[in-house]
């Protein structure tokens, strides 16, 4: 890829605005990284396009001039797929934040790549309707990126992923054209859904510039019901007892360390007195007293097989919130320990041995590192997490997990799992994309960026190398 000359940089200033064009050191590093921090960002300027016409230009200057393109969403992946660390230009989509035509016989709306995930859920309520994609970052992840990494979050068991919601979007490929991709139709069989291919394609593609996102009616008086279980096993009995007796919306499990991190950091209280290797998490409508009255009876049947040691179920909507706190919080809490994260997945009926293998390979092979667990385990999902202690310098312990990633992801492949269940596979896994991919099926996704982005500019290095 070129450099970023002067003469260019100019041609940026007269597309964007010379405020929008920024090369300051802070600038840089800010737009340059995601959550990972393993990568030392290195962007050659952050551009801060406010129409789709001017991503379009943008894009054809830089196919012009063969420079490498990064766009920015609310950079809260965890896989590097954000991070310009070779003098790229990033495409920082922030001003692309508006959201219009709201069809409510349709129940959609057409949001800006820039769009925050919490500015279309509060957006949705005010019409009396509800956007179901959720997680923790969803005060700053924008819905361009949600789509790029096709985001699931905590109520995937329910509601699905992003691209469950995604009635079209537009794409400016690598060469500068817009793709109008579905145009918000329900049924449309006439030939390939591009649609489909580009959300998750983590921006090799083109830029995702704007979609039409679909809306839900509301939930009806959720409640939480936390429960402390003796082990996996036990949590999938959980699982199963509850999903056959009434919908639930959220099934999430987290390890007792990392409950303990969280009470001691967050300042929380425990659930129960009871200190148990796991706890779940379960989230179901309440619509009447008998919804409630069905969940207790569901409970008092795991207790009496063994399966549920003690719970709690949410007595209010704020007691509820405080529940959830329990699980939401455990990644901003660890985050002080730097941890080496692995988000893994493989089908539901597995996760128990699937965790078994990996957490023996983890804990024979380093018994010193804090390992804590959580997850969407209604929808297969776990979140390995290993914390590196304080005394370790960071090259030997990202050396070390290295070594450990091999060894799980030999038991991922061998249950047939995926090595990137969220957040995508970004510079951070790309060298082990084989674990979950053929070689067929990655020579076709070579082709397919080619079609898409003849010149190679967009996000060159994810995913895979040319």
């Amino acid at each position: 890829m070129a450099a970023l000359t002067p003469a260019i940089l100019e041609q940026l200033r007269q597309i964007v605005g010379a405020d929008r064009v920024l090369t300051d050191a802070d600038s840089t590093r800010d737009f340059g990284r995601d959550w990972t921090r393993v990568y030392d960002p290195d962007p050659a300027a952050v551009v801060l396009p406010g129409s789709i016409g001017e991503v379009q230009e943008l894009v054809r200057l830089a196919a012009r001039e063969n420079l490498a393109i990064v766009p920015s969403g609310g950079r809260t992946g965890l896989s590097a797929g954000a991070v310009a660390c070779a003098g790229e230009l990033v495409l920082a989509l922030d001003r692309l934040n508006q959201i219009e035509d709201f069809d409510p016989v349709d129940r959609t709306v057409r949001c800006g790549a820039g769009v925050i995930t919490e500015q279309l859920q509060l957006y949705a309520s005010e019409h009396d309707l509800f956007y179901p994609v959720d997680f923790a970052s969803s005060g700053s992840s924008q819905i361009g990126g949600n789509i790029s990494t096709n985001a699931g979050g905590i109520k995937v068991i329910r509601h699905g992923m992003t691209r469950d919601w995604v009635a079209g979007l537009k794409l400016v490929t690598g060469t500068g054209e817009v793709l109008d991709l579905n145009r918000g139709l329900v049924k449309n069989n006439a030939g390939y859904d591009l649609r489909q291919l580009v959300i998750g394609a983590e921006g090799t593609l083109g830029i995702v510039v704007e979609a039409t996102m679909r809306l839900a009616s509301p939930p009806d008086n959720l409640a939480v019901l936390v429960l402390g279980v003796p082990d996996m096993a036990a949590i999938m009995s959980v699982l199963t007892t509850y999903q056959a007796g009434m919908t639930l919306s959220a099934f999430e499990f987290f390890s007792e360390l990392a409950l303990q991190k969280v009470v001691e950091h967050q300042g929380l209280q425990r659930p129960f007195e009871s200190a148990t290797p796991y706890s779940a998490l379960l989230e179901f409508e309440q619509g009447d007293a008998a919804a409630l009255d069905l969940a207790m009876s569901l409970f008092e049947q795991c207790v009496e097989k063994g399966w549920v040691i003690d719970g709690v179920v949410s007595q209010s909507e704020a007691q509820a919130r405080s529940l959830w706190r329990l699980r939401e919080d455990i990644s901003e809490t660890i985050s002080r320990w730097t941890p080496y994260k692995n988000d893994l997945s493989t089908v539901i009926s597995r996760v128990p041995d699937f965790l078994a293998e990996v957490e023996t390979v983890v804990n024979d092979n380093y018994p010193d590192f804090e390992i804590v667990w959580f997850g969407h385990i209604g929808d297969g999902n776990v979140h390995l997490n290993i914390l590196k202690p304080d005394d370790l310098p960071m090259d030997e312990f990202q050396q070390r997990c290295g070594d450990v990633s091999k060894w799980v992801f030999d038991i991922v492949q061998r249950y047939g799992g995926s090595v990137s269940a969220e957040h995508g596979v970004g510079l951070l896994k790309k060298d082990y994309l084989q674990y979950s991919r053929s070689e067929a099926e990655i020579a076709i996704m070579r082709q397919i960026k080619q079609a898409f982005d003849p010149n190679g500019i967009m996000n060159p290095g994810k995913i895979f190398d040319l």
